[in-house]
């Protein structure tokens, strides 16, 4: 065992973010994780990344191997823990699991493309639990599960949302003259998604659920199976649609995952928060104002409005982008950092700030 952390220590940690979830920690989370802390053996194994997800003939347990001595080199402060991110295969690996959308990843990073061209009224949703690429990522869980003992939290593969997925089974542009021209199929293939969506996301956590706890591609841990929930694609609709073909689904999220996150992704997301924050169960928001964008402390108001809907905030940034916003808003945000040894003090000033 290579990683610096225990199982004790692991369940203090989610304990930590359950109180936070709840408002009951009576202080910001800040998952800190320090980079190059220890000295990190090497391995003759790649480690695991959307450019070589697609290689099968890499053993598990070489993957996991792998992983682990690549977190042997980390330390964790604050209400940091050790993950394994499964977001390597991909954001929206539902469509490949229900094998209406190919994966591709030639470029070096994982995209999902319609497997064939069909009519929309053509086109179904089932997820298979022996599809390839679910059983391989059930393989890596169970035996990382099984490997790291609840030392370290492999994370929920990016599923992704519901209206992104039937854009990989259709193409973006299709999708969008569908929700014009053919409404009522639109809703009855998101309809089967989420189905499918579901028997994906319980057939994953049934494989989790040895190691205690919970997390996801947004680093927050949880007791029960949570999600990050999300809708891309929302960018490119109004309001009208969105309360037309996504609100009702979202709201489902909130009343079926212990904790829900969404991910609110870009400036043309913004016009839809509002009727976001309408979700009584929704219980964090995670802002990306994307790149070229204004920095976290333009987005202030944008914050307080969460904060001031119960909703917690996630505020992505440099350390001190996350402390100049901590000394604007006292809320109950939560940061992801990672620093190297250099940057101690940064740490440190953070835990402080808390």
């Amino acid at each position: 065992m290579a990683v610096h952390f225990d199982r004790s220590r692991m369940a203090e940690t989610i304990e930590r973010h359950e109180l936070w979830w709840d408002h009951k920690l009576g202080r910001p989370l800040a998952f800190i994780e320090i980079r190059n802390a220890h000295e990190r053996p090497e391995s003759k194994y790649p480690l695991l990344s959307q450019a070589n997800c697609s290689d099968l003939t890499i053993d598990p347990e070489q993957i996991i191997r792998t992983y682990d001595a690549h977190l042997s080199g980390m330390e964790w402060l604050g209400d940091g823990f050790p993950h394994m991110d499964l977001d390597r295969f991909g954001p929206g690996i539902v469509a490949a699991f229900c094998e209406g959308a190919v994966l591709d990843n030639s470029s070096g990073r994982v995209w999902f493309f319609p497997a064939e061209k069909k009519h929309i009224s053509d086109i179904h949703a089932v997820y298979h639990p022996d599809n390839v690429w679910a059983r391989r990522i059930k393989e890596i869980i169970g035996t990382g599960v099984e490997f790291w003992d609840g030392k370290v939290l492999i994370g929920m593969p990016d599923l992704g949302g519901i209206m992104d997925i039937a854009a990989s089974f259709i193409g973006t542009e299709d999708l969008l003259i569908c929700l014009l021209e053919e409404p009522e199929e639109v809703k009855r293939l998101l309809c089967e998604i989420q189905t499918a969506w579901y028997d994906a996301f319980d057939d994953m956590a049934s494989v989790l659920a040895p190691q205690g706890g919970f997390t996801d591609w947004s680093l927050a841990a949880s007791k029960k199976p949570s999600y990050i929930t999300q809708c891309d694609f929302s960018a490119m609709i109004g309001p009208d649609m969105f309360r037309e073909f996504v609100i009702e689904y979202l709201r489902t999220d909130t009343q079926r995952l212990w904790n829900c996150m969404y991910h609110l992704d870009g400036p043309q997301a913004v016009r839809h928060l509002d009727m976001l924050l309408t979700l009584d169960r929704l219980k964090s928001v995670q802002w990306i104002y994307g790149a070229g964008s204004p920095r976290p402390m333009h987005w202030l108001d944008l914050y307080r409005k969460i904060d001031a809907a119960g909703k917690l905030n996630v505020i992505l940034g440099s350390p001190q982008e996350y402390l100049d916003v901590l000394n604007e808003i006292h809320g109950t945000p939560f940061s992801i950092h990672r620093l190297d040894m250099a940057q101690l003090d940064l740490a440190e000033a953070i835990i402080r700030a808390r």
